[in-house]
């Protein structure tokens, strides 16, 4: 059975930090692009950081400088580190093993390909 379970959402104040983790299991985790997505209420699903199976790692403008993407694949975990968050950040949160062929660019969280956790919510109050 595939699974992705995310942890690690919750509540924090402004420029306050919070991690992420991601724990996989059921499917070939190294042969898939990990990638968090992330939904707010109003707004399309946006892509907020993936790695490549090549390890090359993307982060959305809007995030870069403040989260960090991390993988363990012996461990099949991917992590988001995310300091300095702002209320805009506030989203749920989704992990996503996608297949090396393309990212998802849909306007709902979970997309319709790949394998998706359940979400997890994070909120900052300003």
């Amino acid at each position: 059975e595939v699974q992705l379970v995310e942890s690690g959402g919750g509540s924090v104040q402004a420029g306050g930090s919070l991690g992420l983790s991601c724990a996989a299991s059921g499917f070939a985790f190294g042969d898939s692009d990990m990638a968090w997505y992330r939904q707010a209420p109003g707004n399309e699903c946006e892509l907020v950081a993936t790695r490549s199976t090549d390890g090359v790692t993307y982060y959305a403008d809007s995030v870069k400088g403040r989260f960090t993407f991390s993988q363990d694949n012996a461990k099949k975990m991917a992590n988001l580190r995310m300091n300095n968050l702002q209320a805009e950040d506030t989203a749920v949160y989704y992990c996503a093993a996608l297949p090396p062929t393309g990212l998802y660019f849909g306007s709902v969280c979970p997309g319709d390909f790949g394998h998706w956790g359940q979400g997890t919510q994070v909120t900052v109050s300003s």
